[in-house]
């Protein structure tokens, strides 16, 4: 076994990818063995306070290898109060290079692995099997923190020779289940297994799913879509499985919801770099929407910073409710008010054509994550991926904690026009408008109409039944849009957690 040492100046250099700087260390250098030989070479080095977002090491790989491994190690020394420690991911990319776009990404696991491998039939969850090339790959480090001492790192690459296995070819999960016709469904578009940094299998998250009455759901792991080619097995007429990724950048998450099977959205670079709408419209045109996740959660890197100008809903409610939440659903309800300012309350949409939808998913990576809690309640023709995104697209959804709780949300004028949620209205400013929520499933929760101005109207707690019909009257004039909220009994003076929540109904021509 050798060893080198990254820790000299003068063996690394500072490049710009297109985005964010990144460090290049020196080589590694393997050379040509017998089949069935195996070849480690260990490289340790110290990364400073202030490093990079990325750190590349380069792994010359010869002719006959038919597997990669690579374990790594890092320090985790005491610090100060409020002072952030290590934390070190990890991934790989061949010898296609580590070009923004990913054309020779092969995985990423993060944190949440200290080993992984790669063969033509086979790899570690997280990352790509297929064939080892010959040439320069990479493998990338990401330090997500670094303590003020330094980050100290060892990594120990050993390659296999031998004839390559037979590759496999992916099969991906049908982009159709059986339906009920134009009607309102449920799923959860956010959460994580262990091809990211999840704790569930594929089977058990599709199991939990179906408990939890849910009729789709979207693979969304961390910077990768590797899990995309096993979710077939699991699928079924009864959940749909619909592709995709949570993009995890410096500057906050996005999730890719439903894209065609494959696609890997690159992750590399933060607001200042200018490069999120590039891969916005990628998402689009792999057949995706764009929705920022809990865009004010407090974790390191989560809060969003790339505004709102390329998303096509937005991720309000995110697990179980929290602050965070509260002060997402009081920013989303200021975007609702800044487009009835700017007439752009037509329809939902995005590029400045329209209202942002509101979204809620549970992020469940492992018990007592609660998957479907909460959920997002689509009316749509079909279920099918184009329908529930169409759904959503439009705002023609609800969030719920869970699916014991259903609404059903109109408002109506004086000659009979009718709108239901995401919808609109069309009335005179004075004409008498009733808007009208049905409650199931919600014991001893209060309902709140919001508006423009505010919530203008708070219901006496349901029954113990969960059951109930809230009306109430206004006009256009009075408000520009109504949505309903459904809140828990509250414990102090603050409103009490979301139970559901509407996207809105607006009022007037």
């Amino acid at each position: 076994m050798c060893e080198d040492d990254h820790a000299g100046i003068g063996r690394r250099a500072v490049f710009v990818t297109g985005a964010a700087a990144a460090l290049t260390l020196t080589s590694v250098s393997f050379a040509s063995a017998a089949p069935r030989e195996r070849r480690k070479r260990t490289v340790r080095g110290t990364l400073p306070a202030g490093s990079p977002d990325f750190v590349y090491v380069p792994v010359e790989v010869p002719d006959g290898v038919r597997e990669i491994h690579v374990a790594y190690t890092y320090d985790r020394p005491a610090v100060p109060a409020g002072t952030q420690g290590n934390a070190l991911d990890i991934g790989l990319f061949d010898e296609r290079g580590t070009g923004l776009g990913g054309r020779g990404f092969r995985g990423w696991s993060g944190g949440a692995r200290t080993e992984f491998f790669v063969r033509a039939d086979d790899a570690t969850p997280g990352y790509l099997p297929g064939p080892v090339r010959s040439g320069v790959w990479h493998i990338a480090l990401g330090p997500y923190t670094v303590a003020p001492r330094g980050l100290s790192y060892e990594i120990t690459i050993t390659l296999t020779y031998g004839e390559e296995s037979a590759a496999v070819r992916p099969v991906y999960p049908p982009e159709r289940a059986k339906g009920r016709g134009r009607a309102w469904y449920r799923g959860d578009c956010h959460l994580h297994s262990e091809y990211s940094d999840g704790r569930f299998t594929l089977a058990e998250i599709a199991s939990l799913a179906r408990e939890a009455g849910l009729d789709f759901i979207n693979s969304s792991e961390h910077n990768t879509h590797s899990a995309h080619a096993h979710w077939a097995k699991v699928a079924g007429d009864d959940l749909l499985i619909m592709l995709g990724e949570e993009v995890t950048t410096r500057n906050g998450h996005v999730v890719a919801l439903g894209t065609d099977p494959g696609t890997f959205v690159d992750w590399r670079y933060r607001a200042r770099d200018n490069r999120f709408g590039r891969f916005a419209r990628q998402i689009r045109r792999a057949g995706g929407l764009v929705v920022p996740a809990h865009p004010h959660a407090t974790c390191i890197g989560c809060n969003w910073k790339f505004g709102f100008g390329e998303a096509d809903a937005v991720e309000v409610w995110n697990g179980a409710y929290t602050p965070d939440d509260e002060v997402a659903l009081a920013d989303w309800d200021g975007m609702l008010v800044a487009a009835v300012r700017d007439g752009r309350d037509g329809r939902g949409g995005r590029d400045g054509r329209g209202w942002l939808p509101a979204m809620g998913s549970s992020d469940s990576h492992r018990a007592p994550d609660v998957i479907g809690r909460p959920q997002t309640v689509v009316l749509a023709d079909d279920l099918t991926r184009e329908a529930i995104q169409e759904g959503i697209r439009a705002g023609r959804s609800y969030v719920a904690e869970s699916a014991k709780v259903s609404l059903a949300f109109t408002a109506s004028g004086g000659r009979g026009e009718h709108a239901g949620i995401g919808e609109r209205l069309r009335v005179d400013d004075d004409t008498p408008v009733t808007v009208r929520l049905e409650v199931t499933g919600a014991p001893r929760c209060t309902v709140r109409f919001v508006t423009d101005q505010g919530v203008l109207f708070t219901s006496a707690p349901l029954p113990v039944s969960g059951s109930g019909v809230v009306e109430w009257r206004t006009t256009a004039s009075y408000a520009a849009y109504v949505r309903a909220e459904l809140r828990h009994e509250a414990a102090g003076p603050l409103p009490g957690a979301l139970a559901a929540f509407t996207n809105p109904v607006f009022l007037g021509r």
